[in-house]
């Protein structure tokens, strides 16, 4: 029967796992020698032959005292022998040896005795290295200072990734006692989203071998729940002498604080990024509302969750801030969420009016110019910054846990309010914060103020120009007129067009379109001035070229404004109709059975120019046959050649058999931009057989 087979059934065989020899005993390969009662060596191990330098041959049978002391020493041997076997006291310490080549070797002993069943005494002797046993305990006590007093976390996994060994530094990192470590994975210490990932990299270190440095971990610990913390951690795997995994080493450094100063430049970084989008992206058109909207796209998704911009109904309507006795009344102009959110049913919707109660942050803002922060927003705090009991339960539901608003200051007066709030993001909103959200807000107040400026003033030009326009009648002899006047719009200023329709003695009517260069309340005003000069020289009945020259000359007295224009006088008596024009696009003439075609009329110089001549072209005008006069607005874009434009004017004119007045919806619909950045005047005249008298 061999030894394997003489074993115990509930002891495991070498190759498993449970029953693998310590590398410890093999590192300090502890000798055992048997002495019976007299000092003669009885049994000699291997290990002792290794030591010693002796065989067994040798050693079986000799005095140990004089095989292995030196003379000097060997009374001192046998008296100490001679106690153990008397006493039964074990004794320990370090003995020099004689070696089998002659030197001498200081030996560690433990000395024991030991008695056999017919009563007899034996000395068992375990003997190792000196040297040997210090280095090792050098090396125990070095290692174990390193782990007690090393500033870096420092803990030992066996297999089953259970901490058997964990020093103070990486308790006091987790916040938990070392005790509270032992026999429990990484994920049942620590609670958090990024635990779970460091769990599988100690699988994979384990399974493969291949060591894992400075993986980073973030995650909330005991001591301190409510911040992020970070670590920097590293894993290899822990082997013996024969390479089997014995567990794992775990090194864990602390860099939080570089954690969060990387998060602080990263946020500051983010800032600077957010502050140039928002010089880029806000204030690009002169309109009231799509300013506010562009201030929400910049706010939201990267500072807050959701916004709404708030300006003071006062300021939209007369262009000053006016506080009354009772609350601020606002409009709200825009409202933007980053997803889907019961919130945004408890913010006011885009053009709507309406008031906050004192304590609300809008009406603090209003109030003291400063901004409101709530970091933490508490369930009494849901009632301050909602607008009533309802959307007080809506921001409940919708978790919104910070909130902030913002003044918005132009021109040292307070126009408006920005609210900001988080829900999805989990940091609260900070000092940084309101700095920013004020620098965006400062930026979007200058241009929301100069919009409801030029609207103000766009209104009154557009006011003045059509008070100074006439109202025709659609009848006149010989003639059915239809005329529009479309201003500039979005955040085009009003300009100086005009048309006129002025009867004459004799039947006959004068037809005129113009143009005066420039925009705003002073070109209204000039057209205003050109249009009654030209009133008054038509009633002189001059010819259209000599109108023109007089309203050159009036014109240079105005400089620096320059005018074009396009006068002509219909007869319907004789069916002639004399045309001039002042640097203006020719007329359409539209004749029953000819394709549309652009009067070849000598162009001649604007109005304000002086010095050149205008000539009079004479043209006849059938009943059924109509004149076109527009001004640029309806045909010159910024993308698209004027001939092109012209010839789209021509083909929407032909066949001719609308009215005057569906004509001219006609073109303005089919040519005529929505944003358009011209005014339109549009005159179409539409020749009709003269009545009896």
């Amino acid at each position: 029967m061999s030894r394997a087979e003489r074993l115990p059934a509930e002891i495991d065989r070498p190759e498993d796992g449970a029953s693998a020899p310590s590398g410890l005993m093999d590192l300090l390969n502890v000798a055992a020698v048997l002495l019976e009662a007299d000092g003669k060596i009885d049994m000699w191990s291997p290990q002792a032959e290794e030591l010693f330098g002796y065989s067994v041959d040798e050693a079986a049978g000799q005095f140990a005292a004089q095989l292995l002391i030196q003379p000097e020493h060997r009374d001192a041997a046998i008296r100490l022998f001679a106690e153990v076997m008397e006493t039964g006291r074990d004794w320990a310490g370090a003995f020099p040896v004689r070696h089998r080549d002659g030197s001498t070797r200081l030996v560690e002993f433990r000395n024991m005795r030991l008695q056999d069943n017919l009563g007899d005494y034996y000395a068992l002797g375990l003997a190792t290295d000196r040297s040997t046993l210090r280095q090792v305990e050098r090396n125990l006590a070095l290692s174990t200072r390193l782990v007690t007093q090393a500033p870096i976390g420092l803990a030992i996994l066996d297999t089953s990734l259970r901490y058997v060994v964990v020093n103070p530094a990486l308790a006091a990192m987790h916040g938990v006692p070392e005790a509270d470590h032992l026999g429990r994975n990484l994920c049942d210490v620590l609670a958090g989203p990024g635990f779970p990932a460091a769990e599988k990299a100690m699988r994979r270190v384990l399974e493969t071998g291949v060591p894992v440095v400075d993986q980073h971990t973030v995650g909330r610990t005991r001591v301190d729940p409510d911040n992020d913390r970070a670590w920097a951690v590293s894993f290899y795997r822990l082997e013996d002498h024969h390479g089997r995994a014995l567990g794992l080493a775990n090194v864990v450094v602390d860099v939080t604080d570089r954690y969060r100063a990387a998060q602080k430049a990263d946020r500051a970084q983010q800032r600077l990024r957010l502050v140039a989008d928002g010089s880029a992206r806000i204030g690009t058109t002169l309109e009231v509302e799509r300013t506010a909207q562009e201030l929400a796209d910049v706010v939201v998704p990267d500072l807050a969750d959701m916004v709404a911009v708030d300006i003071l109904d006062s300021v939209l309507q007369t262009g000053r801030t006016e506080l009354g006795e009772g609350p601020p009344v606002f409009r709200a102009l825009a409202v933007k969420s980053a997803y889907p959110s019961p919130a945004t049913e408890a913010l006011v919707p885009p053009g709507q009016l309406t008031s906050y109660h004192p304590d609300h942050p809008a009406a603090r803002c209003i109030r003291t110019l400063r901004p409101v922060l709530i970091s933490h927003v508490a369930e009494g705090d849901l009632a301050r910054i909602s607008a009533g009991p309802e959307a007080a339960r809506l921001l409940a539901r919708a978790g919104i846990h910070s909130d902030m608003a913002v003044p918005l200051i132009a021109r040292g007066e307070i126009i408006g309010v920005m609210g900001l709030a988080r829900a999805r993001k989990p940091l609260p909103f900070d000092e940084d914060d309101v700095a920013l959200a004020i620098e965006l807000a400062s930026c979007a107040a200058l241009s929301i103020d100069n919009a409801v400026l030029h609207q103000h003033v766009r209104s009154a030009a557009e006011t003045l120009q059509r008070s100074l326009l006439p109202h025709p009648s659609p009848r006149h002899p010989g003639l059915e007129v239809a005329a529009r006047y479309r201003p500039a719009q979005a955040f085009n200023e009003v300009g100086g067009d005009w048309y006129d329709v002025i009867p004459l003695d004799g039947d006959r009517t004068v037809l005129a379109v113009g143009d005066v260069m420039g925009s705003g309340i002073t070109a209204a005003a000039t057209m205003g001035r050109l249009r009654t000069a030209t009133s008054t020289l038509a009633d002189l009945d001059l010819p259209p070229a000599q109108v023109l020259t007089h309203l050159d000359k009036i014109t240079q007295s105005l400089d620096p404004y320059i005018a074009t224009c396009v006068y002509a006088v219909y007869d319907p008596h004789s069916g002639r109709l004399q045309v001039a024009s002042a640097g203006h696009l020719p007329p359409v003439l539209v004749q029953a059975g000819r394709p549309p075609e652009l009067l070849g009329l000598p162009t001649g110089t604007p109005l304000g120019v002086g010095g050149v001549p205008f000539e009079t072209v004479t043209v006849e005008l059938r009943p059924g046959d109509q004149l076109v006069l527009y001004t640029d607005g309806l045909v010159e874009t910024r993308d698209d050649p004027i001939d092109e434009r012209l010839g789209d004017l021509l083909r929407l004119m032909s066949p001719p058999t609308r009215s005057a007045e569906e004509m001219c919806d006609r073109l303005l619909q089919r040519l005529r931009h929505p944003s358009g950045h011209d005014d339109v005047a549009l005159l179409i005249a539409r020749a009709q057989p003269l009545a009896a008298p």
